[in-house]
């Protein structure tokens, strides 16, 4: 599936539309303006919360949890020491860790399954700023995907300009 995802620029929060390939929103991502560390509900065309993002203030990097209908699903954390190239993990219950590598600067990198692409993220597919396509395989989760996705916007853009 291929999704389009903006950030809503003249939102009070943290907000992101996310829409299909034939520019219908699929999803809105509603940060809270005002609140002590990101939080973000991840809500469907119908206004239904699918998932809810936090970030988790005491830990060593940039570290978030993602959860659907209350249980925990996915941690989602930046890691520290690596060479040359930023990595985010995505730690979820049992075997099916993600990674995610590549360019996040510049909205360029894939997640990964066991060395397998589930996911591509690529700024070069849109013409328009501040927008970027991400691709997902058949199979993958792409919910969690994308809120892996707003996270790492999150990171990595941390501090510009709305």
């Amino acid at each position: 599936m291929q999704y389009v995802m903006k950030e809503k620029w003249l939102a009070p929060g943290n907000d992101f539309a996310i829409t299909d390939n034939s520019g219908r929103e699929v999803y809105y991502v509603d940060g809270r303006a005002f609140s002590l560390g990101d939080k973000l509900s991840f809500r469907d065309a119908g206004g239904r919360e699918v998932a809810f993002i936090r970030q988790r203030l005491l830990s060593w990097g940039p570290t978030y949890e993602v959860t659907r209908d209350g249980q925990h699903v996915a941690t989602v954390k930046k890691k520290l020491f690596t060479l040359l190239r930023h990595r985010f993990s995505v730690d979820v219950p049992g075997p099916n860790d993600l990674e995610a590598k590549g360019d996040f600067f510049e909205h360029e990198y894939e997640f990964l399954l066991r060395d397998r692409a589930v996911a591509q993220v690529s700024k070069r597919w849109i013409s328009l700023t501040d927008s970027y396509g991400i691709k997902t395989a058949e199979g993958a989760d792409d919910i969690l995907i994308l809120c892996c996705a707003v996270v790492i916007d999150l990171v990595c853009h941390e501090g510009k300009d709305h």
